[in-house]
C-alpha cells in the first residue's frame, strides 16, 4: 500500500504507472493553479514544472491552498514545491519564477511535457502556451474567466468554439481563430459576472482592476481540470 493506493483502485496499475512517468507544466499556481498541482501531486503525477513569478499576498488567502499567513511574502512557485514534496517526495518539481509571455517563452521547451496547464490571466500569455503546446503536440487545458463568479456548479469542460457569455472566453474564440487553433478545451462558466462591491480597485502591474473571488469557485475550476488531465492520461476519456 502507498499514498496513491485509493487512486489505483479506481485507475488500476497500468494508468498509475502513467501517471508517475508524466511530466506537467501549471502555468500559473494561484487560485486555480494551486489546487491543479495540489491534485496532480495527490494522483502520483511524477514530474511537475511550476510556472509563476509572483509572491504570496495576505489577499491570496481567501482562495489560494498555498497561502498561509506563514507563506505571505514567498515565491509562490516556492511554496508550492513544498507543499509537492511533502505530499509526493518522489515527485519531480521544476520551478520558474518568470512572466511567461512571448518574451519569456524560449525558456520552456514543450515537447517534454506530457500536458500543459494554462492557468494564467493575460490573453498574450495564455495564447503564447496554447499555440506552443499544439505545435509540440502536447495537450493543453485553458482557464477561462472565474472572478467576479460565485457558482461552482456553473463550471463545465467545453471545446473553446462552444463557449458563451464568457467575456475572457470570447476573447480567446478570436485570438485562436486568428491564429488558426481549430480546437482547445476549456473550463468555462456561463454564470454573468458580478460587479463587484465598493472601491475595490487598486493598482497591480499597471491595471486598476481587482475581480472578486471566492475560496470555491477558483478551487472547484482547478480540481476539474486536474481531473480532466488524469483521466486523459488514463485514457478513460
Amino acid at each position: 500500500m502507498n499514498q496513491f493506493s485509493r487512486t489505483q483502485l479506481l485507475y488500476g496499475e497500468d494508468a498509475m504507472k502513467r501517471f508517475a512517468s508524466a511530466r506537467v507544466a501549471v502555468f500559473g499556481v494561484g487560485g486555480v493553479g494551486g489546487y491543479v498541482v495540489e491534485a496532480l501531486a495527490r494522483s502520483g503525477i511524477g514530474a511537475l514544472d511550476l510556472i509563476d513569478h509572483d509572491t504570496v499576498a495576505l489577499s491570496n488567502l481567501n482562495r489560494q491552498i498555498i497561502a498561509t499567513m506563514d507563506t505571505i511574502g514567498e515565491l509562490k512557485v516556492d511554496v508550492a514545491a513544498r507543499r509537492v514534496a511533502s505530499i509526493s517526495p518522489d515527485c519531480v518539481v521544476r520551478t520558474y519564477p518568470v512572466f511567461y509571455l512571448p518574451e519569456t517563452q524560449d525558456q520552456f521547451d514543450f515537447t517534454q511535457y506530457n500536458y500543459v496547464v494554462d492557468a494564467i490571466d493575460t490573453v498574450t500569455g495564455k495564447l503564447a502556451i496554447i499555440e506552443n503546446a499544439k505545435k509540440a503536440d502536447v495537450p493543453v487545458i485553458s482557464s477561462m474567466g472565474a472572478g467576479n463568479k460565485v457558482h461552482p456548479a456553473g463550471f463545465e469542460v467545453a471545446d473553446i468554439y462552444q463557449t458563451s457569455v464568457c467575456p475572457l472566453a470570447k476573447v480567446m474564440r478570436k485570438e485562436c481563430k486568428k491564429r488558426g487553433i481549430d480546437s482547445l478545451k476549456v473550463v468555462y462558466s456561463k454564470e454573468q459576472a458580478l460587479t463587484p462591491i465598493g472601491d475595490s480597485k487598486e493598482e497591480v502591474s499597471g491595471k486598476k482592476v481587482i475581480p472578486g473571488s471566492t475560496a470555491f469557485v477558483p478551487s472547484v475550476v482547478g480540481l476539474i481540470i486536474a481531473g480532466e488531465i488524469i483521466n486523459d492520461l488514463a485514457g478513460s476519456v
